[in-house]
């Protein structure tokens, strides 16, 4: 009883979550800081023309694929807290060789370093967030992914803007001061995980019985749940990928139109995602949640298409309302599938299904450029006639997979107990 006049359900009650929520904005902080520069830099500091550099990378960020296999298995064992720090300290040092990077291969050296980070950082950090979101109340896990999804997005936000602002100096200084920049914010956010985030209860692998990779390769539920998230992460990635280029040359629209349409996304997404969850999940489970978002996105992909018929002075107010679709979808996808994967998962072996899970992101982020320019080069409608059958196929799979999932109300509750028991007090 004292526990649920402390804990209001929504993950808000205890306090104790604002230092892994600050972690996450300085992080995000140091993200926005690198994204103007990603390319410029290297362009600067190196001889390399940006056909190589481009190969370099791409080479280079394939290599640590096999990463979030190895990071998942040491979370089971450790917990996720460390390995976060861990990651993110690696991405600091990563950051602090870019200013020592002179050709191929301090390149080289400097993209594995930091992308081995954020390949450690991703695969452990939604397993410490469940694991908050525990020790809160097993009902705020969609609460803490909403949450601080909007913090992500708010903090990566104002470090694009304040790079963007910066690099009007166009000065080589202002171009290693964001780089500097990046890596004190990636090495203070370890400290505050470190110093301030409290520790949470993480269940161990058990003794006997199967665990980690051999439990998730049994599990083919989870399994399905991963191959109809990377069909959904597709669509996620869709609308950055391909906006800017639909609309200037598919549509022939304005060229300033791009800028303020991705603004109006990332405006949404860190203001709204939280209230939107919180409606959704008092109104349906997850996987039916997943399946609407599905459903708006195939809606999104239908107006896109649709856009191509409208005459040049409806096209703006239109596409303003397209985007406002596809950020709907994007809203009720993401918390709701980051605790469906989290709470599907059994309590031992929750850092290697959680950094499986990561790989349909990384599946989506590897297919969707190429999808992207090999259709639209055929035809301008034929990306959008692709994914939205694809975000459509998703949708009509979700409710057949939730019968396959242990239900809701059971996972929710089940750190520390057996896979699918229902503790005392449960609803």
């Amino acid at each position: 009883m004292a526990r649920a006049a402390a804990d209001d359900g929504t993950g808000r009650g205890g306090g104790r979550g604002w230092p892994l929520l600050a972690a996450v904005a300085v992080d995000s902080l140091g993200t926005g800081l690198y994204l103007p520069l990603s390319l410029l830099y290297f362009l600067r500091a190196t001889d390399l023309d940006l056909a190589t550099i481009g190969v370099l990378i791409s080479v280079t960020t394939a290599l640590t694929l096999p990463v979030p296999i190895l990071v998942g298995r040491l979370v089971d064992r450790l917990g996720p807290r460390l390995v976060v720090a861990g990651g993110q300290a690696l991405q600091g040092l990563g950051f602090l060789l870019y200013l020592t990077v002179s050709g191929a291969g301090s390149l080289v050296a400097a993209v594995l370093v930091t992308t081995v980070g954020m390949r450690v950082y991703w695969s452990s950090v939604f397993t410490l967030i469940a694991d908050q979101a525990d020790a809160e109340g097993a009902l705020a896990k969609d609460d803490w992914f909403a949450r601080t999804g909007m913090i992500r997005e708010t903090g990566a936000g104002a470090g694009a803007l304040l790079a963007g602002a910066l690099l009007g100096l166009d000065s080589a200084r202002v171009y290693d001061g964001l780089i500097l920049g990046s890596a004190l914010a990636y090495l203070v956010a370890a400290l505050v995980v470190v110093l301030a985030v409290p520790s949470a209860p993480h269940a161990p692998p058990p003794a006997e019985g199967p665990s980690g990779h051999r439990a998730l390769l049994r599990d083919r539920p989870y399994l399905a749940l991963i191959g109809t998230c990377t069909i959904f992460a597709l669509c996620s990635s869709f609308l950055a990928l391909s906006l800017p280029v639909y609309v200037v040359q598919g549509l022939s629209g304005p060229d300033w139109v791009p800028g303020p349409l991705l603004a109006l996304n990332t405006l949404l997404l860190a203001t709204c995602t939280a209230a939107l969850t919180r409606f959704v999940r008092r109104r349906c489970t997850r996987a039916r949640a997943m399946a609407w978002a599905g459903g708006l996105w195939a809606l999104w992909c239908a107006a896109s298409a649709a856009a191509a018929l409208l005459p040049s002075g409806a096209l703006v107010p239109f596409l303003v309302a397209v985007v406002v679709c596809y950020t709907a979808a994007e809203m009720i996808y993401g918390p709701a599938s980051n605790a469906l994967a989290a709470d599907a998962a059994p309590a031992g072996s929750r850092g290697t299904y959680l950094a499986a899970f990561q790989y349909s992101f990384a599946g989506a982020n590897i297919l969707a450029p190429s999808l992207f320019g090999l259709l639209f080069s055929q035809n301008r409608l034929l990306p959008w006639l692709a994914v939205g059958l694809l975000a459509a196929l998703g949708a009509a799979l979700m409710p057949r997979l939730e019968r396959r999932l242990p239900p809701e109300r059971r996972a929710a509750e089940r750190v520390g107990g057996p896979r699918g028991a229902v503790p005392e007090g449960a609803a």
